[in-house]
């Protein structure tokens, strides 16, 4: 039975599991709806754990016909794909005489922090995955949308960089926007951005009379277009440095937005069967040994039922350039 992280919460009896739940959720507003299809069977010696489905590509047509005449032929075109459920998260090491003499737990912390840096990791892939260049990656929606009926690619680059050109623009932005949402089926479960594209839509959207803002599950506030909620994708620490999860091109300043709409005929997750969509592994301070080591774990993978589920928005300069 599909679960989101709210519902496996409450299978936990562990206080720590519930609690590193919350962090997952907390610190993502997908996460926070995200439904996860829990059908996974590891195969043979647990060597793959891969999704089947159907993906449905383009609608069944209806239409009239005269008296005496046939229906002209027409099929809804459907593709079998399949998609791989992908290990990620981290480790830590603790020494027991710092977790024994620290006035808080550092164990806590550090189990905090790995947490957020598996979220930053979930966020990453879900837009960027590729798993033809990173194994260990699941495909995000920046592969999984691009050449599709709803990626939206503008003759000419929107130019939103100044205050100038956005009052110059709101019209066009809003209109092409509006043409780029109605192409989907249904409205958008939400927009993902970066911090910068957020700014200049919360801008054109009080512009044009469209903002509003809202709450989510923690009291956190969300900005809305037109009552579609707007996110910022965050940032992503890669080893060396902090980059946005949705990018910015340097020599054109120009970045995408993506619509999505959360639903098992939309874009779902997928995880092994049972609800332990996150596993931590906890150092036991009672084994042998000065260091101890926790884990986190996340066990996940996204998947595209309907393409017209999905899509991006490209071309939208919002840096200025030399």
């Amino acid at each position: 039975m599909p679960i989101t992280l709210e519902q496996a919460k409450v299978g936990m009896a562990d206080k720590t599991d519930q609690a590193v739940i919350d962090i997952f959720r907390r610190e993502s507003f997908i996460l926070q709806s995200l439904i996860f299809d829990n059908a996974v069977s590891p195969g043979t010696g647990g060597s793959t754990m891969t999704y089947g489905y159907t993906q449905l590509k383009t609608p069944s047509m209806a239409a009239g016909r005269k008296l005496n005449e046939e229906y002209k032929p027409g099929e809804a075109i459907k593709e079998k794909k399949t998609a791989d459920i992908k290990i990620f998260g981290g480790s830590f090491e603790v020494d027991r005489v710092l977790e024994d003499t620290a006035a808080q737990s550092e164990i806590t912390f550090q189990l905090e922090e790995k947490s957020k840096a598996t979220v930053n990791k979930f966020h990453y892939d879900f837009i960027n995955g590729d798993s033809s260049t990173h194994e260990t990656d699941f495909d995000g929606l920046d592969k999984l949308v691009t050449g599709t009926e709803t990626e939206y690619i503008p003759d000419a680059t929107i130019d939103l960089s100044t205050p100038e050109k956005i009052k110059e623009n709101a019209s066009l932005v809003r209109l092409l926007l509006d043409k780029w949402i109605a192409k989907m089926e249904g409205k958008p479960s939400m927009l993902l951005m970066n911090e910068t594209m957020l700014a200049v839509m919360n801008t054109v959207s009080a512009e044009l009379g469209f903002y509003t803002r809202s709450k989510d599950a923690f009291g956190q506030d969300v900005d809305n277009y037109k009552g579609i909620p707007m996110k910022d994708m965050g940032k992503y620490f890669n080893g060396t440095k902090s980059v946005d999860v949705i990018g910015t091109a340097v020599e054109t300043g120009e970045t995408s937005i993506y619509a999505v709409t959360l639903s098992l005929d939309g874009v779902h997750g997928i995880s092994p069967t049972g609800t332990k969509v996150v596993k931590i592994y906890l150092p036991d301070l009672k084994a042998p040994g000065a260091v101890k080591k926790g884990e986190v774990e996340m066990l996940a993978g996204i998947v595209l039922k309907k393409t017209s589920k999905a899509g991006a928005f490209r071309k939208i300069k919002v840096e200025a350039t030399a």
